[in-house]
């Protein structure tokens, strides 16, 4: 088999509980955005994003209010914008550094990460949320700051999870030729996309799903079962 030079992993459902995610940081960024706007607005970064959201829903003159609302039912919505992305990062980024939560990962990720670092293998993330999230997801996890264990990482500014060309960028990007790439997630979509592009697939499907007798993808239960 060819040499395994990296490991690309998605978050949700994959390294973490997707109930992290829906049940504690989007509550927590939709409750807590418009206060964020309103007290950021002025603020260049925070500017530009609001103005994105506005250009993406065809908003070409929108009071800040029509906005929040916006980014809220999208947030509702879970819609993959790289604007609400970006500014849920920023609102999380506050959170985490208050100490109101810490990011969940599964009990074996942090050992199994160190382990595969320690065997020369380079590691890197691909998640649907901002970079800027990705970053403070593993800073501020549970099991202690694991950024160190990471490369790089890979957000929807380099392309949509379920197309074949974001995993060519990603591979490219790395240097990396893309059989010598493995990428790990739930979403059977985003590893039929990964193998489109020549990249070798992992199918996490962790309790209480079960592995299926004939997986159209490797499969596993955890990152221990994991075979290399």
């Amino acid at each position: 088999m060819t040499t395994l030079r990296a490991i690309v992993t998605d978050i949700e459902g994959t390294t973490s509980s997707i109930s992290f995610v829906k049940d504690v940081l989007f509550p927590y960024a939709r409750k807590r955005l418009p206060a964020f706007v309103e007290t950021h607005a002025d603020t260049p970064e925070v500017q530009h994003w609001l103005h994105e959201a506005a250009k993406e829903a065809g908003l070409v003159e929108a009071s800040r209010q029509e906005v929040i609302a916006l980014l809220q039912r999208w947030i509702d919505e879970d819609r993959k914008s790289t604007a609400l992305k970006a500014l849920q990062g920023m609102i999380w980024k506050e959170g985490y550094e208050a100490g109101d939560y810490r990011a969940h990962v599964y009990p074996e990720v942090s050992a199994r990460l160190h382990a595969w670092r320690a065997d020369g293998l380079h590691l890197y993330v691909y998640s649907s949320g901002s970079v800027q999230a990705q970053k403070l997801f593993f800073r501020y996890s549970e099991a202690g700051d694991l950024t160190p264990l990471f490369a790089g990482y890979f957000d929807t500014g380099t392309g949509p999870k379920r197309e074949r060309v974001s995993y060519e960028r990603i591979a490219e990007a790395i240097g990396e030729r893309p059989e010598h790439v493995l990428f790990l997630s739930d979403v059977v979509e985003e590893l039929d996309a990964a193998r489109a592009a020549g990249l070798r697939t992992g199918w996490l499907l962790r309790p209480p799903l079960a592995v299926p007798e004939a997986p159209r993808h490797p499969a596993w239960a955890d990152f221990d079962a994991v075979t290399l």
